[in-house]
């Protein structure tokens, strides 16, 4: 039988300090890139790989987001995608608004852990659907592919999570996390590696794209209640420290074209 498609969370809550005055009035995911908003093309890549279920968490200027693409998004891909696009036309998107319910962001796993209900709903069967894609509403990878065959790879390995890194930028030079090569790999895939800061080995950009098992926000990883009744600020890297260290999280490497619009030179350098 074939395998429903697992949810996603797109992240859209952050301020944007960097961005402002930017950001000041539009919140930065739905600043203009190529005559689109930011996170309008990590939707229709979801929508390409026939993931049509979306979580967005919103804080800062969130009412704006929930009013651009609304609960039913409609795909607007060029002609020549539009037959990978059958049936697959329109996006269900469902909000976790953080700025409403608590007066701000939750942080990266405060989120994910408030949105667990959406991501993880139980299917008619009684199942819980335990695994999940997130990514970032500000990161702009038009080339990335969310494919079914990496959920299955991912289910199969028992891991955690499995991240995608990439070549270190300029703004991040040090890098976020190592990489063990699994031997003879066809591809750059391995273990991630929490590498202590005198370890030489070279290290990568976590690209902000990954799969995620729900058991990482759970204990021992993660101490928040599902649902995170409380509001409770928490960030992602700790508890992904905490499962490279146990080897629970493969990564490999994206070398797609990749940006974190982090900055309006960035933004600007995107849409010359």
């Amino acid at each position: 039988m074939k395998p429903t498609p697992i949810n996603a969370m797109l992240l859209a809550a952050g301020r944007g300090e960097r961005m402002r005055p930017l950001t000041d009035h539009t919140p930065k995911p739905l600043l203009q890139v190529r005559g689109k908003p930011l996170m309008q093309w990590p939707l229709e890549a979801l929508g390409r790989g026939g993931f049509n279920n979306v979580v967005v968490n919103t804080a800062w200027l969130g009412a704006q987001i929930a009013e651009k693409f609304k609960s039913v998004f409609v795909l607007q891909p060029p002609s020549h995608l539009r037959k990978q696009l059958l049936n697959k036309e329109h996006l269900q998107i469902r909000y976790s608004h953080e700025g409403r319910d608590f007066g701000g962001a939750l942080e990266t796993a405060g989120g994910i852990v408030r949105a667990l209900p959406l991501l993880c709903p139980p299917d008619p069967s009684g199942a819980n659907a335990e695994v999940f894609w997130v990514l970032a509403g500000d990161v702009f990878a038009p080339d990335f592919v969310f494919s079914q065959a990496a959920v299955d790879r991912f289910v199969a390995s028992g891991k955690l999570a499995h991240i995608w890194l990439v070549p270190n930028p300029a703004h991040n030079p040090r890098g976020d996390f190592g990489l063990a090569l699994n031997p003879g790999a066809a591809q750059a895939v391995g273990l991630a590696l929490n590498l202590a800061a005198d370890d030489p080995r070279p290290r990568y950009t976590y690209s902000t794209l990954g799969l995620y098992h729900r058991a990482l926000f759970a204990p021992p990883y993660c101490d928040i209640p599902v649902g995170n009744p409380q509001g409770s600020k928490a960030p992602l890297a700790p508890l992904l420290r905490a499962a490279m260290d146990n080897d629970q999280v493969s990564a490999e490497i994206y070398l797609g074209s990749w940006t974190d619009v982090g900055t309006p030179e960035r933004l600007a350098q995107l849409n010359q």
